[in-house]
């Protein structure tokens, strides 16, 4: 049996997500595949990441980029083989490098064989059980069994119609109409994920994101629940990047959605941890669970639970340092209550990049994503400066740190994509209202000047890339003084070298208001997050600088920029 330890490697670890369709495409269709995620393996040994994080590559009709799953136990033939797959995980291994793959249990595809039979079997069977099938309201059933909307835009629930044309009873999708929700008070439910996870398992898998984890379990009843306006799309109720501080999102008495984080999950992943602990090495759970507040968070990571949860909290904080003092503190705290690491997290394929983000003038809940005709643009050159110096200060943090394929390049969302390449539901779905996420997903540049940047060679993408992403390709970045590449290898570098993931951190106190300063073991960060330069404290006057975001004259911080130094 597995236990909790400081030798447990997701205490510290740095995981790198990758979004399959954009990382790197071998066969040259225009979307990423598994092959092309072996080919460059490589490049993420030497970035000195820990695991790589997978995003779904099962079968799927890819009506949500993989997201509305056919088939748990394959892998989709645009992304590859079985077999891809396999050499993809060995060569990981023998990196060093671990290998997380998303698990997406809330729902399934319409395409998948359980909900074609629930479709042929009718209502009252066992098929139909497996899914959530109601009645609608009123004389002819014609009305919703209740009022919930879906995350992408529209009605939550689609009716379904009779074999002799006749309208029937609906079905509930919190996602697309396309994402069927599973019904998990049912033990037939249960017992093939059970499988699933085995499955993998069995093929050397270290561990699973579990998508939508605060989702699966409804409220008894189903009632009826009118969502906050200002709301993100999976919970919580602040836009992203702008307010400052947690504190007002929820309180433990706040029920929220009827929809998300009943208590009855819990008993899932209760189940799934003992699954785990009949493999041997430390296998991971991560939540995706956006709850809150932090102390509500911490109950999915309890010690017969989950390893991690995502820090949304943290990734909602605005670059501002009483903020980010609080959201850390109350991280450590919520967490190491319950015997678990905090995660730190910035960017993920479902938020605008934190290199656009940290610059919105305007709000922006999650999942609405930007465009050319969002308000509050931001400044690409204030993004980049203050993306790079909020890396610097989380890669110091102690816990483990999540990482989006992309952003140790400094990539922006990408704004201006035709309307006509969009694919998220969102766009669709919202009457092309919200953008969606599509501006986080476009195929990074690994080489300037080449056929798509180098994701292929033949120049196709699935999403088009911007003409001006030379600057950003890593063989531009690669080697050279300054660059976002660099500092972040350096990062990586110095946080292993000095078992910051596993250290304490404490607060410095007496600095400006528009600082955050904590010491980590011998290792000091000192983030500017105002906009004047502030003097180097007295008392590091003569201490080694060991990481700069931007430049540093040793003697004054300059506006959002983050420096480590070395303390005797």
């Amino acid at each position: 049996m597995n236990s909790r330890n400081s030798t447990e490697w997701w205490r510290s670890a740095a995981i790198y997500q990758i979004y399959p369709r954009s990382f790197a495409d071998a066969n040259g269709d225009g979307l990423g595949d598994l092959p092309g995620i072996t080919s460059r393996l490589d490049s993420l040994k030497s970035l000195g990441i820990d695991a790589i994080w997978l995003s779904p590559f099962m079968t799927s009709p890819q009506k949500d980029a993989g997201y509305d799953v056919a088939d748990y136990c394959d892998v989709d033939p645009i992304f590859g083989t079985l077999s891809d797959f396999d050499a993809m995980t060995s060569k990981a291994h023998d990196s060093g490098i671990r290998v997380i793959i998303d698990l997406v249990p809330n729902h399934s595809s319409d395409a998948h064989p359980w909900f074609q039979a629930a479709l042929a079997a009718g209502p009252g069977s066992p098929e139909r059980a497996r899914y959530m099938f109601r009645d609608g309201k009123g004389e002819n059933g014609d009305t919703p069994p209740n009022n919930w909307e879906s995350v992408f835009g529209g009605p939550a629930w689609t009716r379904t119609t009779n074999p002799d044309g006749t309208a029937g009873q609906w079905y509930l999708h919190i996602f697309d109409s396309s994402q069927p929700d599973f019904d998990w008070t049912n033990e037939e439910v249960r017992e093939m994920f059970r499988g699933v996870l085995r499955f993998w398992l069995d093929r050397g898998v270290d561990g699973f994101r579990v998508d939508v984890a605060h989702g699966m379990i409804k409220a008894d009843g189903l009632p009826d629940y009118t969502p906050p306006a200002e709301g993100g799309s999976m919970g919580g109720n602040t836009p992203l990047g702008l307010e400052p501080g947690i504190d007002d999102i929820a309180t433990e008495e706040d029920e929220g959605a009827p929809y998300w984080g009943q208590e009855g999950v819990h008993e899932i992943y209760r189940d799934w941890h003992l699954v785990l602990e009949e493999y041997e090495g430390d296998r991971v759970l991560c939540a995706e669970a956006w709850v809150y507040p932090l102390s509500k968070m911490a109950k999915w990571v309890r010690p017969d639970e989950m390893q991690q949860a995502f820090n949304f909290p943290y990734l909602e904080t605005p670059w501002e340092a009483s903020a980010l003092r609080t959201v850390i503190d109350e991280s450590i705290e919520a967490f190491g209550a319950v015997g678990a690491p905090s995660t730190w997290v910035l960017s993920n394929h479902d938020v605008v990049r934190h290199a656009s983000r940290l610059a919105l003038t305007a709000e922006n809940p999650q999942g609405h994503g930007i465009g050319p005709k969002s308000p509050g643009q931001p400044i690409r050159e204030v993004g980049l400066r203050r993306a790079r110096a909020a890396s610097a200060l989380m890669l110091a943090l102690p816990g483990g740190a999540y990482l989006y394929q992309g952003e140790e390049l400094g990539l922006p969302e990408v704004i201006d994509l035709p309307d006509d390449s969009r694919q998220d539901p969102t766009w669709f779905r919202t009457n092309r209202e919200k953008y969606g996420r599509d501006g986080c997903r476009v195929p990074i540049p690994w080489e300037a000047g080449a056929p798509a940047y180098g994701f292929n060679d033949t120049g196709a993408a699935w999403l088009p890339q911007p003409s001006d992403w030379d600057r950003y390709a890593r063989d531009s970045q690669a080697g050279v003084e300054g660059s976002t590449l660099e500092l972040y290898r350096e990062a990586l570098r110095l946080r292993r070298e000095h078992t910051l993931g596993l250290g304490t951190l404490s607060w410095v106190d007496g600095l400006p208001d528009a600082v955050a300063a904590f010491s980590n073991g011998n290792v000091t960060v000192i983030a500017n997050t105002g906009d004047t330069a502030v003097a180097l404290p007295e008392a590091f006057a003569s201490a080694e600088v060991l990481l700069a975001s931007a430049e540093f004259d040793g003697a004054s911080i300059g506006p959002d920029s983050t420096i480590w130094v070395r303390t005797p």
